[in-house]
């Protein structure tokens, strides 16, 4: 009897012919049949770079010719590079887990909700709610368009770089909101007034900005061009091409270095260039676990020779790709009575509140409110939630579209609220702001602290 094929291709790589299989995959595997069998046995983590995978059997011949080889020798012998310096740690008493099963994926996350009971999973949503009245009332539009920015408005910029409005306004939304925390000054005239006054800036001034998940580098060419920051650092682990890095090399007084690295093994308490220097940190869709990440990068290891970290702007996303061991303050998610496997399921939920299943429909910021509120007077009049169907999947199956959305949204907004309560924890002010209409981009929450 022919085995049954779904719709999608066979996810076997021909690294020759540089694409995947196009054979239709098996039902319940994600490969064809000539491929199913040769793939039967047991796949791990590259030893040099875990974000890929290698059969067993490969492995000797593997780690001999792994593309990322060459970039980990070279980055073994840079003092800034400490392997898993920012991961975190599974408990907070320090008991590391096996860091190989230390991974939660979404498939794992999705087991994890529907082998609740419904009953556990009503409870779970009511604890959601509850939580989330009692936390998030107060995040606020803050959409601004810095007068300081106008030569990007405008477009006065004379340089061949990709120029999308959209990455632009979000750009200068998150820029203002740091000019407005009083993290940066503005020029009183031109970028040339800032540059060459650098030396009679006020000791609480900024003189240099990292970027973590860089990317291009035009969150902090723009940062550069109309703020005059004079020293930069772009943090991303991947290679690209059109950067910023050129343009911004041409700038005079300007110092920058890229460092290629993955956030997790960066200690920026090494970078001697930055000792003692006063810093703004900011991250533009800084995803998942990477806001965490950067949060301990900056603020865990404070010590006399450590950076200065005046403020930092970082808008999160992808929330449903965060992880316990990596989450900065579990200790805060506890004391609302969530568990670890609970916060594994609401990471899940997030993925609700941008899935395609509303996507071409999704509510604008105000519609978002007013779901919320709506909600909660639900709530208020005792409705509840159908508890009849026999599992949570057929629950979530029932659920309409928008109220998944909104439970989404709820759950993002927790997760971020545990990240503001730690950054005040350490000593500086922060809040959350709405920074762009959802209409320009659905992940428009920006955590921003001085």
């Amino acid at each position: 009897m022919e085995a049954k094929r779904s719709s999608n291709r066979c996810s076997f790589w021909l690294p020759k012919k540089k694409r995947s299989c196009a054979n239709s995959p098996i039902e319940s595997s994600m490969f064809c049949g000539n491929h199913s069998q040769r793939l039967e046995g047991e796949w791990i983590p590259c030893p040099i770079d875990p974000s890929h995978s290698v059969l067993q059997e490969n492995l000797e011949g593997h780690v001999k010719r792994c593309p990322l080889l060459k970039q980990t020798i070279a980055l073994s012998g840079q003092r800034f590079y400490q392997k898993g310096i920012n991961a975190g740690e599974e408990d907070e008493e320090g008991d590391k887990k096996m860091e190989s099963c230390s991974v939660v994926t979404s498939e794992m996350k999705r087991d994890l909700l529907y082998s609740m009971s419904v009953s556990k999973f009503l409870q779970l949503i009511k604890k959601i709610d509850d939580v989330h009245g009692g936390i998030c009332k107060d995040i606020e539009d803050s959409y601004l368009s810095p007068e300081a920015c106008n030569i990007w408005f405008n477009k006065e910029i004379d340089r061949k770089i990709p120029f999308q409005e959209k990455h632009v306004l979000q750009q200068g939304s998150i820029l203002g909101n740091l000019e407005n925390f009083g993290v940066l000054k503005r020029c009183n005239e031109n970028v040339e007034c800032c540059e060459s006054d650098v030396d009679e800036k006020e000791d609480n001034s900024v003189s240099a900005v990292v970027e973590f998940g860089a990317g291009r580098g035009y969150l902090t060419q723009m940062l550069a061009d109309c703020y005059g920051i004079n020293k930069v650092y772009l943090v991303e682990r991947k290679s690209y091409k059109l950067k910023a890095d050129r343009s911004l090399r041409q700038k005079e007084n300007l110092v920058l270095e890229r460092m290629r690295i993955d956030i997790e093994d960066l200690d920026l308490n090494a970078v001697e260039s930055l000792h003692g220097v006063p810093y703004v940190a900011v991250g533009k869709h800084l995803c998942g676990p990477a806001t965490d990440l950067s949060l301990r990068c900056c603020l865990s290891r404070q010590d006399g020779e450590s950076p200065v970290l005046r403020g930092l702007a970082i808008a999160t996303c992808c929330h449903h790709l965060c992880q316990w061991k990596s989450y900065i303050n579990k200790e805060y998610i506890l004391s609302l009575g969530i568990s670890k496997d609970e916060f594994h399921i609401m990471t899940s939920f997030t993925s609700w509140a941008v899935d395609d299943d509303h996507g071409s429909n999704l509510p604008g910021v105000d519609d978002i409110d007013d779901l919320l509120v709506s909600n909660a007077k639900e709530e208020e009049e005792g409705e509840v939630k159908d508890d009849s169907l026999s599992s949570v999947e057929e629950v979530v199956k029932n659920t309409k579209p928008m109220e998944r959305a909104v439970l989404g949204f709820k759950c993002k907004q927790i997760i971020d609220a545990g990240r503001m309560q730690w950054v005040k924890k350490h000593g500086l002010d922060s809040k959350l702001v709405k920074y762009i209409p959802a209409n320009i981009s659905p992940e428009n929450t920006l955590l921003v602290a001085g």
